[in-house]
């Protein structure tokens, strides 16, 4: 007959996994935009608004800086639709009982130090996969983000000689754009729409992302709006410095591949190596020794 703990931490898995499911699984109203798109009906679908109850539940096993930094990693992930906030701070304590039952499981059967000092780093570890999640998905972007930079400055540059305003530019980019930039210049546009100014709508766009570069064009682009210097001269300027820093930053990576290819060399490559050809002549002088 199998002991008691172990049947309680199965029951306990058991009544957790329908939860696990939920968190994790796509939200209905993402199902709807996408059906909707597909059939090409232009309807308005109507987000389903956060649980309070399980925003409430999330908060209470976090810690205010934590729960900071978590809104601030689910800002430069984007804001995934699959991901919401409410979700993923449900979804902390959710994977550390989980690691912990799985952890009471193993020690019930192995009782020892070494496995409880596991099953600790493991429950640990388990309850800061979220945030590890959204810093990788966050960092992914801003990489995108940064590399479109340079292609969307030279579409906005040729919109704008072409005789559109700053905006009409920033429009037809964010339209055309298929990427997490063409997302936030989307995104700025719907705010100056809603009221708040160029200014706020741009240093909102410096906030939501965390790449130099297009902090550095916002600031120059506000600069540009503050003094009165031609746009067009701006988005020039920017575009060549984008471009030259591309090229620098592919020049950089290009030299860090010796670096980095070292180790395997020495690790994997050079041993096997050593042994194929210093083999024979080893084995030859073990034998002629030998006799």
């Amino acid at each position: 007959m199998l002991p008691l703990n172990i049947l309680l931490a199965a029951a306990l898995i058991g009544a957790a996994a329908p939860l696990l499911m939920w968190s994790i699984a796509p939200s209905p109203s993402r199902k709807d935009v996408r059906r909707n798109l597909e059939r090409g009906i232009a309807a308005v679908v109507e987000t389903q608004a956060p649980s309070p109850t399980l925003q409430r539940i999330g908060q209470r096993f976090v810690l205010p800086a934590n729960l900071a930094k978590i809104k601030r990693l689910h800002a430069l992930a984007g804001r995934p639709a699959g991901w919401p906030l409410e979700r993923v701070l449900i979804a902390k304590p959710l994977f550390s009982v989980v690691a912990a039952l799985l952890g009471m499981m193993l020690l019930s059967a192995h009782p020892n130090g070494v496995l409880f000092a596991l099953s600790i780093i493991v429950v640990v570890t388990a309850y800061f996969v979220p945030d590890l999640l959204l810093y990788s998905r966050g960092v992914e972007r801003q990489e995108k983000i940064g590399l479109e930079l340079p292609d969307t400055l030279d579409q906005m540059l040729i919109a704008v000689e072409a005789g559109l305003g700053f905006e009409a530019a920033m429009s037809r980019a964010g339209e055309n754009g298929k990427g997490p930039l063409a997302e936030e210049l989307v995104r700025t546009l719907q705010d100056m729409r809603i009221g708040l100014s160029r200014r706020e709508a741009y240093q909102a766009l410096g906030e939501r992302t965390n790449v130099p570069t297009l902090r550095a064009f916002i600031r120059a682009v506000v600069q540009a709006d503050s003094y009165g210097i031609s746009i067009s001269g701006v988005l020039r300027t920017q575009a060549k410095e984008m471009r030259l820093k591309r090229r620098q930053r592919a020049e950089e990576k290009a030299m860090q591949i010796p670096v980095k290819v070292l180790f395997p060399l020495m690790l994997f490559i050079l041993p096997v190596l050593f042994i194929a050809v210093l083999g024979p002549t080893v084995i030859t002088v073990i034998q002629e020794f030998s006799h």
